[in-house]
């Protein structure tokens, strides 16, 4: 496993980061391909077998219980100071005042619950799911510098956002003289790459650390068809909202995947991943996993070196998406 500092720190996170977004009750509401308690764990040694030491989570994954078996699962199998835990902060179950959003009163309720599920006393980065466009961002970043002072974060990082509104948190933060954001988690991958406009550009510039979410299109980059049917795959709305309105011309993208991973005999997973991990900023791209064994082969995609040309064959067929991720004012669901 390769190792690298979280953008502008000292931490040391593993080049592949696992996502816990699929570790819940089976037939949850919210994600009802979910694996549960057992086959979570399973995941989670795995990983630590491999050397993966970072880990992602959030307060709304199956309503808490991604961060719960998370949680179980590294109390019992990891050393807690070799690691590295991310959870995030916005969404909840609740339409009832108070219990969602970004607000002092929210977040200082929310890590509170969330590291009661993930049994622990801190996590290692605090990110903010979404920009709250009803609360100012000055009482966000304040609640958030004090949630690390408090000792119950380490960093702060941000998700799905607007390059404006993440340049402007960081002004506020840094003009009040508090925490700043240390990474991004952005929607990007082969078939969506409308980060690289801006957002990419702007975390270079300040060496902000990039942890893409769905870095392999939920499933889409790992087959030459999109026809297989899985759980997820016909439960997983969200899955089907970002991918299939572009299925026509992001077919023909798959197909050069499926091309380079012939012309070197690898799956065509580790292709995905290795385009993007040979971006300058991309420190871990966040691979979810429900079945340990696929873990592996995502760990050896850190042995593929892309050559420019492959890089330019991959990229070159990419028309303009609609923006996926970040969400306006009027918008207000769970599109993640």
């Amino acid at each position: 496993m390769d190792y690298r500092k979280l953008g502008n720190t000292g931490l040391d996170v593993s080049r592949i980061c696992l996502g816990t977004m699929g570790f819940g009750r089976p037939g949850n509401e919210m994600f009802p391909w979910a694996v549960g308690e057992e086959t979570s764990e399973a995941v989670v040694k795995k990983a630590l077998g491999l050397g993966i030491n970072f880990f992602d989570t959030a307060n709304i994954y199956s309503h808490g219980d991604s961060e719960e078996f998370l949680g179980k699962a590294l109390k019992k199998n990891a050393n807690r100071d070799e690691i590295a835990v991310a959870t995030k902060v916005f969404f909840t179950p609740s339409d009832k005042p108070n219990q969602h959003g970004l607000s002092r009163k929210a977040i200082m309720t929310q890590i509170n619950q969330s590291l009661n599920r993930l049994q622990m006393d801190y996590v290692d980065l605090y990110i903010i799911h979404r920009w709250d466009y009803n609360t100012p961002i000055e009482e966000t970043m304040e609640a958030l510098h004090d949630v690390v002072k408090s000792g119950k974060a380490r960093y702060i990082g941000a998700s799905a956002m607007y390059s404006w509104q993440f340049e402007k948190a960081q002004a506020i933060a840094k003009a009040h003289n508090w925490t700043e954001f240390v990474s991004m988690q952005n929607h990007l991958n082969l078939l969506y790459r409308e980060e690289e406009r801006e957002m990419m550009p702007l975390c270079e510039d300040q060496n902000i650390a990039v942890t893409p979410y769905s870095p392999l299109a939920s499933g889409h980059l790992t087959r030459p068809t999109w026809d297989a049917r899985t759980k997820r795959s016909e439960t997983d709305k969200v899955a089907r909202s970002k991918y299939d309105a572009e299925e026509t011309n992001d077919m023909k993208i798959v197909k050069r995947v499926s091309d380079i991973a012939d012309k070197y005999g690898i799956t065509m997973a580790q292709v995905a991943l290795a385009w993007l991990l040979q971006k300058k900023q991309v420190v871990a791209p966040i691979v979810g996993a429900t079945n340990p064994d696929h873990l592996a082969s995502s760990v050896d995609a850190l042995k593929v070196n892309l050559a420019t040309e492959d890089v330019n064959y991959l990229e070159e067929l990419y028309v303009p998406h609609q923006v996926v991720g970040a969400y306006s004012k009027q918008e207000n669901d769970f599109t993640r």
